[in-house]
């Protein structure tokens, strides 16, 4: 089988699915991407760059749909390219947030194209507005509106979709969610899990190492940018309550000094800097390890005593399922997408987004109270297992994308969320071939899982596709 994956930060959500599909040698996995520095083995790489920027003249409500339809022109370059060079996928799989997807279909009008949706965004209900040091005016609900067109585009595009929480499906048209499956990414939870002997060695400021291991007072917060959308700043005034109350405590801290979401401060100015004149903070005791290794990272988690989550309602952060299924106790706010996972006192703790008292708080609860929070610890790696886990969330990608290729597509079903995949009417043969390449991927995915002899394929799955393709003659890689 072919498939093309699209994403500018490769390999991104699809960290899991495109090495399991390229482990078969017998698959072909082409990715395009702007990112350089990575490569993945049996994956090609195709890297793209825009040719320009959006002009200063560009209306600013406008500059990001014409970045992504730069983007867009780009990507569809390189697939006429691939087309050209007979490279025609049985599934294209992408990221619709930045344009990369947006005429795929146009190059490969016979393929069904998977899209990931990430988050439409909303001027009233979700991130915008939320904190009441910025309220929304009219000014911000017609951008907000006029944002989503390269998500709009992108949902017309689709043949089907993928969203990792329920929460972030709920947040797209009404009209359109029969397309989108509420799939994760997965989590691994045999990499990601509990260590009663783990311990990490953190070089201070003065050069003195210190060693903090499981089952210390250690409270870690961990997010790729301290930044107000994760809640940084009450953090940092929870973290000051923390270390006057409790004299054995020590705190992690990851996270870069860019901005991922929101507004950004002054040029040269970060939001660390400023919490830290803000905040009267024992700094013995606080470690800024900033961005780290992925091993690091789970060492950090798996020496948390407590774990603190904060999150504006936006996209939910891999950390904290990580976390949970390195059966950390999560402390974290009460805010839609968390509250999708964490059941208060079941598998975790809740608290008042903007009151870093109650951070405090809840804190001392876990830590004053060790044994009566082993429980919640068991529990909330358990409900990663059940439901995030990375087998699972595998196994659930694969079908769909093997229903799309076999020409299945989705619509309503009874659940929202869980569409039903049916073979459009008057598909002709195009439909038998499809079905049996499908089907004789999975049998040989089932036959390796079990590891016994695969069934041998379909007659349609062994012969030459017989679809309605577009012709394949070379044309001029012209996109205006």
């Amino acid at each position: 089988m072919k498939y093309l994956f699209v994403h500018q930060n490769m390999p991104g959500q699809y960290k899991h699915i495109c090495q399991r599909l390229a482990a078969d040698t017998e698959n072909t996995v082409v990715f395009i991407t702007k990112r350089e520095a990575i490569d993945l083995p049996n994956i090609r790489k195709i890297v793209y760059k825009p040719n320009r920027e959006p002009t200063e003249s560009t209306h600013r409500y406008i500059r990001d749909t014409e970045r992504g339809i730069l983007h867009g022109q780009e990507v569809a370059r390189q697939a006429l390219s691939l087309k050209n060079q007979g490279f025609e996928p049985d599934i294209m799989i992408g990221h619709p947030g930045w344009g990369e997807t947006l005429y795929l279909k146009d190059i490969f009008p016979n393929t069904p194209l998977l899209n990931f949706f990430e988050f439409y965004y909303h001027a009233v209900g979700a991130d915008v507005g939320f904190d009441p040091e910025n309220p929304s005016t009219l000014d911000t609900h017609c951008r907000i509106r006029t944002k989503n067109i390269i998500q709009f585009m992108g949902l017309e595009a689709a043949d089907a979709g993928m969203s990792p929480t329920f929460w972030q499906f709920q947040q797209y048209p009404a009209e359109y969610r029969h397309k989108i499956s509420v799939i994760h990414d997965g989590i691994d939870t045999s990499i990601c899990q509990p260590n009663p002997d783990a311990s990490i060695e953190i070089r201070n400021t003065d050069g003195a190492v210190t060693t903090l291991r499981q089952g210390e007072e250690v409270v870690t917060y961990v997010v790729r940018n301290l930044e107000p959308y994760r809640g940084f700043p009450q953090f940092m005034r929870a973290a000051e309550l923390i270390l006057k109350r409790r004299p054995k405590a020590r705190i992690i801290i990851i996270g870069g000094d860019d901005v991922s979401y929101g507004r950004s401060l002054p040029e040269g100015q970060t939001y660390r800097a400023k919490a830290l004149q803000e905040v009267d903070l024992d700094l013995s005791r606080v470690f800024f390890l900033g961005r780290v290794p992925y091993s690091t990272y789970l060492k950090v988690i798996q020496v948390s005593g407590v774990h603190v989550y904060l999150t504006f309602p936006f996209v939910l952060s891999w950390s904290v399922l990580e976390a949970m299924a390195s059966q950390c106790l999560l402390v974290a706010s009460d805010t839609p997408p968390v509250a999708e996972v964490i059941k208060d006192g079941s598998n975790g703790l809740l608290f008042d987004f903007f009151d870093h008292q109650a951070i405090a708080d809840r804190v001392d609860e876990v830590l004053d109270h060790k044994d009566r929070m082993a429980a919640l610890r068991k529990k909330a790696r358990a409900s990663i297992v059940q439901t995030y886990d990375l087998e699972k969330c595998l196994k659930e990608q694969l079908k769909l994308i093997d229903n799309l290729i076999a020409g299945k597509r989705p619509v309503a079903g009874a659940k929202e969320g869980k569409p039903s995949l049916r073979s459009p009417r008057n598909q002709g043969g195009g439909k038998a071939a499809g079905a049996g390449r499908a089907k004789g991927a999975q049998a040989k995915r089932a036959a390796t899982t079990s590891k016994t002899k695969p069934k041998a394929r379909s007659k349609a799955g062994t012969g030459k596709r017989r679809s309605p393709r577009a012709k394949t003659a070379k044309e001029p890689a012209k996109v205006d």
